[in-house]
């Protein structure tokens, strides 16, 4: 069963393209005229030059809003095109889901034939910047640890390219995890938590501990004191990054 078959059923409400990160992404598949969108969820983020999106989630496909891409059940390291099919693939938050990793890797650069864009996150910067998994939820971050993919590992797989930060706007329309970092009571609705899957994966057994403080220190304001400054940033690096190679 794929992983967001349990999670994602919910994943359309709280999860929708940040027109600021979609400009990022954009702006990294550049003039390709055909894109294919591996591991697409609900169909965030793609651009309307999108020709396929493949998922293996029919619980995701079923969420894709009218319009979109036409899509395909199936999985990155079996993708169903020819060699050099597309122009630019990109493969958006899920590489940290794939079972073969190397293999994923291996048939997006084999379907594309000018770029492959990936986004995702340095788990080492994430761990320190981020005060959700630092201070309250750490254990979020160790599971995270045990799926996380460093970047180094994947600019090798990807045969090198280049790697871009993406800021996290404060008012971030995208519901993913470091999305509210400045809105923390998000954190307590278990319908946000739903759409995270470090969060929803972790358990919320093993997250009440956490949770419990959060709350208290919220209605307290003991976490407006101690995050003071982070009010009045406009957005945050706190490990995003697109990757972006030619090929």
């Amino acid at each position: 069963m794929a992983v967001y078959d349990a999670l994602g059923a919910t994943y359309a409400r709280t999860r929708q393209a940040d027109p600021r990160i979609a400009a990022r992404i954009h702006a990294a598949l550049g003039d390709a005229t055909g894109v294919v969108n591996v591991g697409a969820g609900s169909g965030s983020y793609e651009p309307a030059r999108t020709v396929l999106a493949v998922e293996p989630s029919q619980v995701m496909i079923s969420q894709r809003p009218p319009g979109a891409a036409p899509a395909v059940q199936g999985v990155a390291e079996h993708l169903p095109l020819r060699d050099d099919s597309a122009d630019a693939v990109m493969a958006l938050l899920t590489v940290h889901h794939w079972a073969d990793l190397a293999a994923g890797i291996a048939e997006l650069r084999r379907v594309a034939r000018r770029r492959v864009v990936i986004l995702t996150w340095d788990q080492a910067v994430f761990r320190e910047r981020f005060w959700l998994v630092r201070d309250y939820l750490p254990e979020a971050a160790a599971f995270d640890d045990t799926r996380a993919v460093p970047i180094d590992r994947l600019l090798d797989l990807l045969g090198g390219g280049r790697q871009e930060p993406v800021r996290i706007p404060h008012d971030c329309a995208d519901g993913f995890g470091a999305a509210f970092w400045r809105r923390p009571h998000a954190y307590l609705d278990p319908c946000v938590r739903a759409g995270i899957s470090m969060l929803a994966q972790t358990g919320d057994d093993a997250l009440a501990p956490g949770l419990t403080r959060l709350a208290s220190d919220l209605a307290t304001g003991r976490w407006h004191s101690r995050y003071a400054e982070l009010l009045t940033l406009e957005s945050i690096d706190v490990g995003y990054r697109l990757l972006v190679t030619d090929s």
